[in-house]
């Protein structure tokens, strides 16, 4: 069997709610066996709109969705069975995800029961998800009101790779942490992500945090991805200034953050052309008419901003703080 090109394909994506609200606008996306694609904006910008279109939660409205080959909007429910095993999501907030009426382990091992695993394969399975992500073995008949936030989140991460998936969708997976328990889960992601091999979607409003796992980043706003290329090149180099504005965003140095000026542009009658240019200052009138054609800036790294070129001569590191 050929696999194909790419793991997780999308093309064109739109996703309009019934209130008007085009939370997904002609998004394309691609995600490579084994790679960790991070998904960045602002909060409302349609990040977990397009996490849950990817999960079949969403139906977009047009568009097209591939998984391994597989189109995952004409996928009849035999064939959606079979990818959701391949196919996991890390919640937010495991607390509300997780049945309190059950032991960790009962909620971990009925993620393989739905797949159809015998029992003893079942708990061994477990067990070994659970010395992967640090649980002790004793922990198993712990209800979740009795671990920590961080415990919780390990025992999701253990539920979503317990059926050796190829592909999770980590929908703000650390954001309900703090900053130290932060960097364990990231690190355990990382290490996770080595060992067996799978790919990670994901999806923060924190630069920081896709900084630290991703290989490459997608920057959304209003419902595009307004920039995507090399973690290395976005983080160190961005190109669209809605990009830059966010990496100045952050504190460094002790200095106080710098802020997006203007309220973000409602989703339901967006600005006509550039979505950012109610807040960009660099924005012009051409920049109303702008079709969003993607600017190529490296074969690897684009941007879709009318003056992506002009800007990076005029004023090449205009977000770092000094």
């Amino acid at each position: 069997m050929v696999m194909a090109e790419h793991l997780l394909e999308a093309k064109g994506l739109t996703v309009t709610y019934g209130n008007g609200v085009r939370a997904v606008a002609d998004v394309d996306l691609t995600v490579d066996r084994g790679e960790i694609v991070g998904l960045v904006g602002e909060s409302g910008c349609g990040k977990s709109s397009l996490a849950n279109t990817v999960l079949r939660l969403v139906k977009p409205e047009s568009g097209s969705l591939l998984f391994d080959g597989i189109d995952l909007l004409t996928a009849s429910k035999a064939e959606l069975r079979a990818i959701r095993r391949r196919l996991q999501v890390i919640p937010q907030d495991p607390s509300t995800s997780l049945n309190p009426r059950l032991t960790i382990a009962q909620s971990v091992e009925f993620n393989l029961k739905v797949h159809r695993w015998g029992r003893k394969e079942r708990q061994a399975r477990v067990l070994e998800m659970f010395e992967r992500v640090g649980i002790p073995a004793g922990y198993s008949n712990r209800y979740p009101h009795q671990l920590s936030g961080g415990q919780l989140q390990r025992v999701a991460i253990a539920r979503a790779l317990v059926t050796d998936p190829d592909l999770v969708v980590c929908d703000e997976a650390v954001s309900a942490l703090d900053k130290s328990v932060q960097a364990q889960i990231l690190n355990l992601l990382s290490e996770l992500q080595r060992d067996l091999e799978v790919a990670f979607l994901f999806v923060s409003h924190d630069l920081t945090v896709v900084e630290h796992i991703s290989d490459r980043v997608m920057v959304m706003y209003l419902g595009r991805i307004i920039e995507q290329g090399p973690a290395s090149a976005i983080l160190q180099s961005p190109q669209h200034p809605y990009s830059q504005a966010l990496l100045a965003s952050i504190p460094t140095r002790g200095q106080a953050r710098a802020v997006i000026e203007g309220e973000p542009p409602s989703p339901v009658d967006p600005p006509s052309g550039c979505g950012f240019r109610t807040r960009c200052p660099h924005a012009i009138e051409a920049c109303a008419s702008y079709d969003n054609t993607p600017v190529p800036v490296t074969p690897t790294h684009e941007a879709r901003c009318l003056r992506v070129k002009e800007l990076v001569l005029s004023n090449p590191q205009p977000w770092r703080n000094q």
